[in-house]
């Protein structure tokens, strides 16, 4: 009888439906002034700045790759990659090695904070930036200690185009 009961439990239900697949740990970290966070998930290490070989005719924010215990790492500056300017590197500036598909990569941030545990009430929505402005790589807004911080779809950031021309150094 009691596994009957627990199985038509109504809000047991209802609380399972409401459970947003967002919710989950991730790793804040800032880029200036702004918040983000991507899934911990997601992410494999995180390091301080090193030297990164540049690779010629790669986009801008495509900084080159690093060795990463024998493994060639492309490494993606962030600030570039979003249209904001470029400053110097810092003492807190750092790399955060993510997993895209099948491929390891670094993005360059302007620091990292901590690891957060965000709970489907604390996520929203992203807002409507009115007509012809797309953000595929925004899963929503999180809402935690008075600020608001973008959740990023790293895999949807870093994308494929961005290893073009590193092909031969990712053998």
């Amino acid at each position: 009888m009691t596994n009957s009961t627990v199985a038509t439990n109504p809000s047991a239900s209802n609380a399972a439906a409401a459970t947003d697949p967002r919710a989950g740990k991730y790793l804040a970290f800032h880029l200036g002034p702004e918040e983000f966070g991507i899934p911990v998930l997601a992410v494999r290490e995180i390091m301080g700045l090193q030297d990164i070989t540049a690779v010629p005719q790669t986009p801008p924010h495509v900084r080159g790759v690093i060795n990463l215990r024998g493994k060639v790492i492309p490494v993606v500056d962030l600030r570039l990659k979003f249209g904001m300017e470029s400053v110097e590197y810092g003492q807190r500036t750092s790399i955060i090695v993510v997993k895209v598909g099948e491929v390891m990569m670094g993005v360059i941030v302007d620091g990292v904070s901590e690891v957060l545990n965000l709970f489907s009430s604390d996520i929203e929505n992203t807002p409507d930036f009115g007509h012809g402005i797309q953000t595929p790589y925004i899963l929503g807004m999180a809402k935690t200690k008075g600020k608001v911080r973008m959740l990023l779809d790293i895999e949807q950031i870093l994308s494929t185009q961005d290893l073009q021309g590193l092909g031969g150094f990712l053998q």
